[in-house]
């Protein structure tokens, strides 16, 4: 019984002697060793089309994500992981088209320009576009679902991102 504790401490004290190289999640992130902050930068809306809620809608699901699944503290700017960019695409485009030459579903896609900087592993750093979209039925108006369709799509940017970010899989 004495040797079954004494293997248990030293399994013990090895975890938190030598913890690797970073600190490592249940969600699957690695953030590296010592970083502490993230800063998500307001990403503006740069697209022809510009959707007034999709700017604050897409910036606070990207910062969501890293607080919901990190224990980074948020910061206003220059965080250890800071994330900037700008929307650069958001449009809507007919696809499946019928026989009668209309289309049965239209297509809302979001693209977002990214800079990620990671101030402690800076060969980490990178600049990327992350598109998504979602099709809906055509008779189906934009107004109508917009709100909805942002928000999958939001979360869908933003997993993607926070992957490319801190999950090295």
């Amino acid at each position: 019984m004495k040797t079954h504790t004494n293997i248990l401490l030293l399994i013990a004290a090895a975890i938190f002697l030598f913890p690797g190289c970073g600190v490592y999640s249940f969600t699957g992130a690695s953030i590296p060793a010592g970083a502490k902050t993230v800063s998500v930068q307001y990403f503006q809306n740069k697209a022809q089309l510009v959707e007034p809620l999709l700017s604050p809608s897409f910036t606070n699901t990207l910062r969501d994500i890293f607080t919901n699944q990190t224990t980074l503290i948020t910061v206003e700017e220059n965080g250890d992981l800071a994330l900037e960019g700008e929307i650069i695409e958001y449009k809507t485009t007919p696809v499946a088209i019928q026989g009668d030459q209309t289309a049965a579903l239209n297509r809302l896609t979001i693209t977002v320009n990214v800079r990620f900087h990671n101030r402690l592993e800076p060969e980490k750093d990178f600049e990327q576009k992350f598109s998504q979209y979602i099709e809906y039925p055509s008779e189906t108006p934009l107004s109508s679902v917009s709100a909805q369709l942002i928000g999958e799509i939001n979360t869908f940017l933003a997993t993607d991102i926070f992957n490319k970010a801190v999950v090295n899989w």
